[in-house]
C-alpha cells in the first residue's frame, strides 16, 4: 500500500497544531473528537476533508476506552473546542467521536455526553479502527488501532469491516514496563517513551510487551485471509514498532507517518449528516 497521500494528509493534520490552514469561513465544518487515554484531540476540516486547525492536550480522564472523569473530559473538550473557534472565528456547533470496537450503548453515551456538554451536537459514532479506515481506505486487510489503554482491531474484506474486537492493552502497560526498569514515575516513563533519541533503547526493554500485543492481534486474524495488518494509534509512533509485530504474526505490517492522528482525522471525516 502506497501511503504518500494518506501521509501528506496526516502531515497537514500536523501541521495544523501549530497554525490555521486556508479555508472558506462560509463553508461547512467536520469536527472530530477523540477522547483517548493519553491525550484528547479535537481536529477540524473542511468539507472536502482538508485540514483546518487542530488542538491536543495531555490527559487522564480515559481508561481502558472509557471516560472515568467526566468534569475532567468536559473541562478539556471546552478548552481545546474554545481554542479552534478563537483561531478561526466561528463557533463550532457538531462533531463525530469515537470509541472502541465493541463499547456498549451506556459508555458511549458517556463520550458523547461530553461532546454535550460543551454545545457539540453528535452527528456520527464510529468505531476506532473504523475511523481509522476513513483515512487508509484498506480494501482487504487487518486494521489494528493501539491507543493508551486499549488495542482495537477491524478486519476489512471488500472494504467492509466483517469482524471487530477490543483488547485492554496499549502504551499504558509500555509506560508501566518502563517506569519499572528506570525506577521512575508514570509520568516521567511516558516521557522516556516518546524521546526520539532513545527509541531504540525503549524498543529493547519493552519488545515483550510488544510481542504480547502482537500475539493478540494473531489470535484474532488466525481465521482470517489476511495478507497484510495496518498500525494506527500513538503507541505504534515508536520506532519499529511494525517491524517487531512483522515479525511475530508472520504478516506484512505498515503504518503510515504518525500513526498517532490518523484515527481523530479519521473521526473528522465521519462528521457528516
Amino acid at each position: 500500500m502506497d501511503f504518500t497521500e494518506v501521509d501528506y494528509k496526516i502531515d497537514q493534520v500536523e501541521k495544523s497544531l501549530y497554525e490555521t490552514l486556508p479555508f472558506d469561513p462560509k463553508e461547512e465544518l467536520l469536527v472530530g473528537v477523540d477522547l483517548g487515554t493519553a491525550y484528547v484531540v479535537v481536529v477540524l476540516l473542511d468539507k472536502n476533508n482538508n485540514p483546518i486547525a487542530s488542538e491536543m492536550e495531555y490527559a487522564q480522564v480515559v481508561k481502558d476506552g472509557l471516560v472515568v472523569d467526566y468534569i475532567g473530559a468536559t473541562q478539556i473538550v471546552r478548552r481545546l473546542k474554545e481554542k479552534i473557534e478563537a483561531r478561526i472565528g466561528r463557533t463550532l456547533t457538531k462533531t463525530a467521536i469515537a470509541v472502541p470496537p465493541g463499547t456498549s450503548e451506556k459508555d458511549s453515551k458517556t463520550h458523547c455526553y461530553v461532546a454535550e456538554a460543551v454545545g457539540l451536537e453528535v452527528v456520527a459514532i464510529v468505531d476506532e479502527p473504523t475511523a481509522a479506515n476513513n483515512v487508509l481506505k484498506v480494501k482487504n486487510g487487518a486494521i489494528v488501532d493501539i491507543g493508551g489503554g486499549t488495542t482495537g482491531l477491524s478486519i476489512i474484506k471488500n472494504g467492509e469491516v466483517i469482524h471487530t474486537v477490543d483488547e485492554a492493552t496499549g502504551g499504558t502497560h509500555i509506560s508501566l514496563v518502563l517506569a519499572g526498569n528506570y525506577h521512575v514515575k508514570f509520568e516521567e516513563a511516558e516521557e522516556i517513551k516518546k524521546d526520539s533519541s532513545r527509541q531504540k533503547e525503549v524498543l529493547t526493554i519493552v519488545r515483550p510487551v510488544i510481542q504480547k500485543m502482537a500475539s493478540i492481534i494473531k489470535k484474532h486474524i488466525s481465521n482470517y485471509d489476511i495478507d497484510a495488518v495496518y498500525l494506527v494509534g500513538g503507541t505504534c509512533c515508536l520506532e519499529s514498532f511494525e517491524d517487531v509485530v512483522e515479525k511475530e504474526i508472520g504478516i506484512s505490517t505498515k503504518k503510515p507517518f504518525n500513526p498517532f492522528l490518523v484515527t481523530p482525522l479519521g473521526i473528522a471525516m465521519n462528521c457528516k449528516k
